[in-house]
């Protein structure tokens, strides 16, 4: 696997393990020292992934690709007179 799989999936891992803690919390209430020391002990966790992921060489979040803006306006037409109808043969010829 490479580092890149290796953190996803780690990443992952923490995801789940915040909801369960959810889920616990909403058991055993938040307020309880045991609950406070796990929460912060999970935090610190993420924290320390975060740096791992920024120290990683080549590591980059997944990006969105940039949106292209396309007119509503019509072509140019001039655009396509020096070029054959693609897929439909000369002009002056007919289809086999």
């Amino acid at each position: 696997m490479s580092v890149h799989d290796e953190l996803t999936s780690v990443q992952r891992c923490l995801d789940d393990l915040f909801r369960s803690l959810g889920r616990l919390e909403q058991h055993f209430g938040g307020d309880g020292l045991e609950m406070r020391r796990v929460r912060a002990d999970a935090d610190h966790l993420r924290e320390s992934v975060a740096l791992l992921r920024d120290a990683a060489p080549g590591f980059e979040q997944p990006r969105r690709p940039e949106l292209v803006t396309i007119p509503d306006t019509p072509y140019d037409r001039t655009l396509w007179t020096d070029s054959d109808d693609e897929g439909l043969g000369a002009r002056d010829r007919h289809a086999p």
